[in-house]
């Protein structure tokens, strides 16, 4: 009896778990300036079901972006103006991806995976903050919104204390 109990325990504790883990970067800073390879890591889908999306939305400044492609996914992009104009290696680049998509593909809730892409970190960005990327995680049972950005001022630390963080990148000053 007594090991049942502990059975149980353990299933309640380990089915909890997916709320604490949540989509983050791997690469936790970057300096302004630089390229950034944004590896989004899925350590679980959503409430056990498997996911069979991802979408990033890509922060202002963030230019350049290209998205590795995934066997066994679908992936696309959302192509839009920026608010600002970028000098991009001497061109001069007033729009570009805005979001990045990964779906057709099924990733089992039992397994972690990585979703990737090389981006550029404009030189306009601000040193010292925290830059977000808001990630929707939809599954084939309920969506998972990676999307809280705290407040300006507020916060500190990656998960900055939400249940829902948007995964984040600490900007460190132009090397």
């Amino acid at each position: 009896m007594r090991s049942n109990t502990l059975l149980i325990a353990t299933a309640a504790l380990l089915a909890a778990s997916p709320a604490v883990a949540h989509i983050t970067l791997e690469g936790k800073q970057a300096a302004v300036g630089s390229y950034y390879k944004a590896v989004f890591a899925v350590p679980h889908g959503c409430a056990g079901s498997a996911t069979i999306k991802i979408r990033v939305q890509i922060p202002e400044g963030v230019i350049g972006v290209k998205p590795m492609p995934k066997p066994g996914w679908i992936l696309d992009t959302v192509t839009g103006k920026y608010a600002a104009q970028y000098d991009y290696h001497g061109a001069k680049l007033a729009e570009g991806v805005k979001e990045v998509a990964w779906s057709g593909g099924k990733l089992s809730d039992q397994n972690y995976d990585e979703f990737v892409m090389q981006t550029y970190l404009a030189d306009t960005l601000k040193p010292n903050t925290t830059l977000y990327f808001p990630v929707v995680q939809e599954c084939e049972q309920g969506v998972s919104r990676w999307i809280d950005v705290p407040a300006e001022g507020q916060g500190g630390g990656h998960d900055h204390g939400s249940k829902t963080p948007a995964p984040g990148v600490k900007l460190l000053p132009k090397s």
